[in-house]
């Protein structure tokens, strides 16, 4: 006798793309995507190899006395013997003042006729806060200005004279000492303290404030100009030109969130360069690093508002987060400068 029940019913299949299947796919999507994420934000990117600092170069950093808050370093004559100096940089900036430092030291150089970018060779800068709106200061320069303010006109216009292991010290003014050191070398500071400390160094910079030295090995190009700001401070002010101009810039990347800076150029037939942002923590380099990546892509989509020179730089500059980190790169030759020049 046949069974009176109709027929055997298939089991349907589970479909990931409706009902509880989609909400298990999206949720696998999304827990990849954020493994992803981790692991990138988590993991050191390569970096470019860096410059080791030259032998002079050295030995006069591990002589600065105390800490820094701020280190920088123009290395001129190299600077002027590139192909980007003799052939694109145009004469009216190649007498412009690199470095201000206001006061009676702007003075002194206007009054002997001292032109940084052809007189100067060599300048190493340390700072160093010394109170409120104050700061030490420990200069090294080399070059032919020497010739201009020779040691008889130092100790005509001194207002005090010392000895420091054994070389006459002029103080031209109560915050600006200047000690020569030989035909074309001269260290100026802000205090006979500071050129007693270069002059007789207590151990080594370099070992004493790791900070300092950490930052100036992010520092990739070290012939031409390279700064280290350990200081936040520093920091900040140093990145006050990138906001000056477009307030917007000034929520892009956690500018005010920086910790550290370094950055190096080198000048040859272009101009290379590189910037690393230390922030507190990784996620915080990550959002700094996106941000600024999206800004910079969509300016260069935009043309209506981006010119196309602009553009085309910012088709060469290179952003990513390694770590703490925010890391710029650009490589920029030189028929990208001689276009704008010419278009102008």
């Amino acid at each position: 006798m046949q069974s009176p029940s109709g027929p055997e019913e298939t089991p349907q299949k589970r479909s990931l793309k409706k009902g509880p299947g989609l909400l298990i796919s999206i949720s696998l999507i999304s827990m990849l995507l954020f493994l992803c994420v981790v692991l990138w934000v988590n993991w050191s990117k390569p970096r470019i190899e860096p410059e080791p600092l030259s032998r002079d170069v050295r030995s006069l950093v591990e002589r600065i006395p105390g800490k820094s808050d701020a280190l920088i370093y123009l290395g001129m004559k190299d600077i002027r013997n590139s192909s980007f100096w003799r052939k694109v940089m145009p004469d009216s900036m190649k007498k412009a003042p690199i470095v201000r430092m206001g006061g009676k030291i702007d003075s002194l150089m206007n009054s002997r006729g001292i032109v940084m970018t052809e007189d100067v060779d060599t300048l190493l800068l340390s700072f160093r806060r010394a109170g409120f709106k104050k700061n030490d200061f420990i200069a090294v320069a080399s070059g032919s200005f020497s010739g201009k303010i020779p040691e008889s006109y130092l100790k005509l216009q001194s207002v005090e004279s010392a000895q420091a292991e054994g070389r006459n010290c002029y103080a031209l003014d109560r915050n600006f000492w200047v000690c020569p050191l030989g035909p074309r070398k001269v260290a100026i500071a802000s205090s006979r303290q500071m050129l007693q400390g270069f002059l007789k160094p207590s151990g080594s910079f370099l070992e004493r404030d790791s900070l300092s030295a950490a930052l100036l090995d992010k520092a990739v190009y070290k012939s031409h100009l390279w700064f280290a700001l350990p200081s936040a401070e520093w920091t900040n002010s140093a990145l006050q030109s990138l906001t000056s101009a477009n307030s917007d810039m000034k929520g892009v990347g956690n500018l005010n969130r920086i910790l550290h800076l370094a950055l190096s150029a080198k000048f040859r037939d272009g101009i290379e360069a590189e910037t690393e942002w230390v922030y507190r923590t990784r996620r915080a380099a990550f959002f700094a690093s996106t941000f600024l990546w999206g800004a910079a892509r969509l300016s260069g989509l935009s043309e209506s508002r981006t010119n196309r020179q602009t553009r085309e730089l910012l088709d060469r500059v290179r952003i990513q987060q390694n770590l703490e980190s925010v890391i710029i790169h650009t490589d920029l030759p030189e028929s990208i400068f001689k276009k704008t020049g010419s278009e102008r």
